[in-house]
């Protein structure tokens, strides 16, 4: 190919280059804009406020909401990372609420972002990669180590990421070298040119296929399965066989790969699909409750 071809490859690439961010890009950023605000009560309980709140993520205001336990603290803080929701039809209290208010309830203080451009939060939801929403999250955490939570023990902060909400995880956890622990929950791959070709299947080519045009160094540097062996902080990894929307094999590849370099990982299958019901759901809370209280002790 000569130089007119390869500058017109470039021209076809600079769109999908610019909703790439690779780790070490992430990495060399700095988080923490500030702007944090609590927006208004949303209800009181026994054992927990809910609070909505906001903050400054790349200039736009993200919102989310927190569950503030009662009493003096510090509490360890769990931030909860949904999965994927059409983002037109995203509500504040999203379906992995229950989760939120299940560790509240035991004493843990409850973070549980939006992401931009699901409502309330301004700008654009990310389109195929989702490192946008990781930034969102390392921003969130950040503001939590300047004390926008006076609350909260800022040394003791693990995730819990479902599906989409996983694949996030994965990449803030490799960032972020503050965090004590990880729950994936039937969670995306953290090789994002699967994730890829998942979204194109999912959205009928609609969605995805720009992206897997780019150079493979560039989705593999923006792929957290690359840098594993950097992992320093244990991971408790949840997955449904009978689960349709993301494959279980993901899950136990992750397992697999992680225990072969010697990482701190615990793995568990459930005969359930991508959300956990019933006696499944009961056997996954107990195991995520133990988890957590064990790495935020």
């Amino acid at each position: 190919m000569g130089l007119r071809g390869l500058a017109f490859l470039g021209l076809l690439l600079l769109p999908a280059l610019a909703q790439v961010l690779t780790l070490p890009e992430l990495r060399a950023r700095t988080y923490g804009e500030g702007g944090f605000r609590v927006e208004r009560g949303l209800g009181e309980g026994p054992r927990f406020t809910r609070v909505q709140f906001s903050y400054l993520s790349d200039g736009l205001r993200v919102h989310g909401f927190a569950n503030l336990p009662k009493g003096r603290g510090p509490f360890p803080v769990v931030v909860v990372l949904h999965g994927y929701v059409e983002p037109s039809r995203y509500r504040l209290l999203a379906y992995t609420t229950p989760y939120a208010d299940f560790l509240a309830e035991r004493g843990f203080l409850v973070l549980h972002p939006n992401y931009r451009g699901h409502p309330p939060s301004q700008g654009e939801p990310a389109s195929g990669l989702r490192h946008a929403y990781a930034v969102d999250v390392l921003h969130l955490l950040a503001g939590v180590r300047q004390g926008a939570f006076p609350q909260a023990d800022p040394s003791r902060i693990a995730l819990f990421g479902h599906s989409m909400g996983g694949g996030v995880a994965q990449v803030v956890a490799l960032v972020d070298r503050g965090l004590k622990g990880v729950v994936l929950y039937g969670s995306m791959s953290g090789d994002e040119r699967r994730n890829l070709e998942r979204i194109r299947f999912w959205s009928r080519g609609r969605r995805g296929g720009e992206l897997l045009t780019l150079p493979p160094k560039v989705l593999e540097q923006a792929s957290a399965w690359t840098y594993l062996g950097e992992v320093s902080l244990p991971f408790s990894v949840h997955h449904g066989t009978q689960d349709a929307q993301v494959p279980p094999e993901w899950s136990w590849e992750l397992c697999r790969r992680l225990k072969a370099l010697g990482k701190p990982v615990e793995c568990f299958s459930y005969p359930a699909g991508h959300l956990f019901r019933g006696e499944a759901e009961g056997r996954f809370r107990e195991r995520v409750l133990a988890f957590l209280a064990r790495v935020l002790r």
